[in-house]
C-alpha cells in the first residue's frame, strides 16, 4: 500500500479514536477503580481484531447486508452500552474506593465485550476503511490491505486508550470529586451511544 494512504488513514482514524465514547469510559472507569489498564486496553483490542478477522473474511459486508442481523447487533450492543452506563452512574467510580479493583480476567473480557459488541466499530470498518483500499493496479489483494489498516486501528486504539488510562490516574487521583463527575459523564456517555444506536437503527425498519 502506499505510504501516503496510509497516513492519510492514520489521520483519520486518529480523529475518530480520540472522540469519547464507550472506550474511553471504560478505560477512565478502570483507572480510578485502581485496575490494570492495559489488560482493560488489550481487551478493547481484542474485540476490534474480531472487527478485523470479519471485515478481512468479507463477513462484514454480509452482516451490512442483511438487514435483521445487523439489526440484532446493534440492539444486543446497545442494551450492553445501557446496562453498563446505569451501573456507572449508580455506582460511579472513584480513587482509594472500598470496593478493590476488578480482577484481570474480568477488565479483558468486559472490555472484549464492549469494542466486540460495538456495532459503530462494525460500521467503522464498513463505511471508512474501504474508502482507503485500492482496487486497481499491481497492489496488495484486497483482504491484505484490509488486514493492514485494521491493524493501524488497533494500535491506535491501543496508544490512545493507554494514554486515556494514565492521564485520568495522574489528573484524577487525588480529586475524588472531580473523578465521580468525570465517571458520571462516561456512564451518561454510554447511555446516550445506547440510546441513539437503538434510535437509528429502529427508525430504519
Amino acid at each position: 500500500m502506499e505510504p501516503g494512504l496510509l497516513c492519510s488513514f492514520l489521520a483519520v482514524d486518529l480523529l475518530l479514536v480520540c472522540v469519547p465514547g464507550a472506550d474511553w469510559a471504560y478505560v477512565i472507569a478502570t483507572a480510578l477503580r485502581g485496575g490494570r489498564v492495559p489488560r482493560a486496553v488489550a481487551g478493547l483490542v481484542c474485540g476490534y481484531a474480531l472487527h478485523t478477522v470479519l471485515a478481512t473474511a468479507g463477513l462484514a459486508v454480509l452482516v451490512a447486508g442483511s438487514p435483521r442481523l445487523l439489526t440484532a447487533l446493534t440492539v444486543v450492543g446497545a442494551g450492553y452500552l445501557l446496562w453498563l452506563g446505569w451501573g456507572v452512574l449508580r455506582r460511579p467510580a472513584v480513587p482509594d474506593a472500598d470496593t478493590g479493583p476488578p480482577a484481570d480476567g474480568r477488565l479483558f473480557l468486559r472490555g472484549a465485550t464492549i469494542s466486540g459488541l460495538n456495532p459503530k466499530g462494525l460500521l467503522l470498518y464498513l463505511s471508512v476503511l474501504p474508502q482507503f483500499l485500492t482496487l486497481t493496479g499491481d497492489r496488495l489483494p484486497v483482504p491484505a490491505q484490509t488486514a493492514t489498516l485494521g491493524l493501524l486501528h488497533m494500535a491506535c486504539c491501543a496508544a490512545v486508550y493507554l494514554a486515556v488510562g494514565a492521564l485520568a490516574r495522574v489528573l484524577l487521583d487525588a480529586r475524588p470529586a472531580a473523578a465521580r463527575a468525570v465517571t458520571r459523564t462516561s456512564g451518561a456517555a454510554m447511555l446516550g451511544i445506547g440510546a441513539l444506536l437503538l434510535v437509528e437503527r429502529l427508525a430504519t425498519l
